[in-house]
């Protein structure tokens, strides 16, 4: 029996990870964390006979992963409140199973430390970096060349950037391929998921960002390939379906059955590939940009992105103005290394204040 501890029970990967363990006589829910849906939670901890709820932070997540004693913690929390149960889980050598990409991409110095006092695993939930781990593993690492993710351009792929100044929040939400929370939606809209995946495969993966590239995939059947040194190339494929990395991270390394249909190759599948528009789409190459300078840029990054694009589903800023806002706080801010939690909470802070105000003068 593996112990799990469900954090953000109630949104895309949560309800999906419920199924996933009902599913598996092997998977014992042991914690159940949610935002607000108190009722939701109350339900599901009834229906699975969990003692340990976290509703809206109480108790904090780091309290609950320590009460619970969980063999897995699954982390699907949004944003940046994620990251101290990321941390608690590795510092303890929790199996972590890893889809609030805001830990690494935050802290992604921090996370690997606290995985090394630790000892334990990330396995990572997120269908590019599930894709990419399973191609990756037990390979030599100077046998690869390069780490290839795919992204399927959102709802506004092939637009110009004149054609972006208009587009509305529910526009926006309408993904082609991927049912996902609003927040992950939006940032796969402008691109800006696929900047975070980037960095947080910099952290998971050892590879520096030149040796990591991203292509527009439409159909988001190949999830990830690595490129070898030979000139191989090895990809990860399957049906758009996050079930699939979520049993895999919550059974590894057994790899349990799941409901999903087997790749049907007769079908006629199309896997085209293209390189995304950063003219259009300019939050990926800011995130590039951010991971490349290294210290709390990440960290920056990330808060600018989530206060824009707060702002963006109220109505209160264009499309176009998540990608300002977030350069314009890079800008501004003074990303010197943060040497714990603290210091990484303090800039997260002073970042959305800065992004706050920019985001105002930006409406007016």
């Amino acid at each position: 029996m593996k112990r799990v501890a469900l954090l953000g029970a109630t949104g895309s990967i949560g309800t999906q990870a419920l199924e996933v363990v009902g599913a598996h006589p092997e998977l014992e829910l042991c914690a159940v964390a949610v935002g607000s849906q108190a009722d939701e939670a109350r339900r599901i901890a009834s229906e699975h006979g969990v003692r340990h709820v976290s509703i809206g932070g109480d108790p904090p997540l780091d309290e609950l992963v320590r009460a619970s004693k969980p063999d897995v913690v699954l982390n699907a929390v949004m944003g940046f409140a994620g990251l101290p149960a990321t941390l608690e889980a590795l510092e303890r050598g929790i199996d972590l199973a890893l889809a609030n990409k805001e830990s690494l991409v935050a802290a992604g110095s921090l996370a690997l430390a606290a995985k090394e006092r630790g000892g334990g695993r990330i396995l990572p939930v997120d269908s590019e970096h599930s894709a990419a781990f399973q191609c990756l593993e037990g390979r030599a690492g100077e046998t690869i060349h390069s780490l290839v993710l795919t992204a399927s351009g959102g709802p506004f792929r092939g637009r110009s950037r004149s054609e972006l100044a208009d587009v509305t929040p529910a526009e926006a939400l309408a993904h082609p391929t991927w049912n996902m929370g609003p927040k992950i939606t939006v940032d796969s809209a402008t691109l800006m998921n696929k900047g975070l995946e980037l960095i947080e495969a910099h952290f998971l993966f050892d590879l520096p960002y030149q040796r990591i590239e991203v292509v527009v995939h439409p159909t988001s059947v190949v999830h990830a390939l690595i490129r070898l040194r030979d000139g191989a190339a090895l990809a990860h494929l399957g049906y758009p379906d996050m079930r699939v990395p979520i049993s895999y991270a919550l059974t590894f390394p057994d790899r349990a059955e799941t409901p999903i249909e087997p790749l049907d190759l007769a079908a006629g599948l199309i896997l085209e590939f293209t390189a995304p528009d950063e003219e259009a789409f300019p939050c990926l190459a800011l995130a590039r940009a951010a991971g490349e300078a290294g210290r709390t840029a990440p960290c920056v990054l990330n808060a600018a992105n989530e206060v824009a694009v707060a702002a963006f589903l109220d109505g209160r800023l264009p499309f176009l103005g998540i990608a300002e806002v977030v350069e314009g706080t890079l800008n501004a801010t003074d990303t010197a290394a943060a040497h714990n939690l603290d210091e990484l909470v303090a800039m997260d802070a002073e970042a959305r204040k800065t992004a706050a105000a920019l985001t105002r003068e930006l409406v007016h």
